[in-house]
């Protein structure tokens, strides 16, 4: 597993993915990060997903975060855009989209705190990352209502 640290030595060539999973409800599932030091977010809700590893496609790598972090698949994963972390990891991170209806609470936690599905009215008071809200709101913008 790539780790998330706060600085990373070649900005322009490191590159992450995350993935924005909503269940048929409409909800996101979030992760809580853990709060201790030397990762990039810490204690702060964000999507699932992390650096790629040398060589590694971003749907290579979410695929691989996805099973490594919560033992997750899924199967409609599409590319949306890229962001880059500018005060964090300094990562370009690739968005994917998917879909997942099962229970979050039975997920086998890898990293993290906590996995959680939130109504997206609710995203405006937890603390997330600015790019992974800039990424989250791009995506709510453009989905079908």
């Amino acid at each position: 597993m790539q780790p998330d640290t706060t600085t990373a030595q070649e900005p322009s060539a490191a590159r992450g993915a995350v993935a924005v999973i909503a269940n048929r409800r409409g909800e996101l599932l979030l992760h809580l990060r853990d709060d201790i030091a030397g990762i990039a977010w810490p204690d702060c809700w964000s999507l699932l997903g992390g650096g790629a590893d040398s060589g590694e496609t971003p749907l290579g790598a979410i695929v691989r975060e996805l099973a490594e972090e919560a033992a997750l698949t899924v199967a409609d994963l599409a590319e949306l855009f890229e962001i880059r972390d500018v005060h964090g990891s300094g990562q370009v991170i690739t968005f994917f989209s998917g879909s997942w209806d099962g229970d979050e609470t039975q997920l086998p936690l890898a990293e993290g705190v906590k996995l959680q599905f939130f109504a997206p009215e609710h995203l405006r008071i937890l603390t997330i990352p600015p790019f992974i809200r800039d990424g989250i709101n791009r995506y709510l913008a453009a989905r079908p209502a």
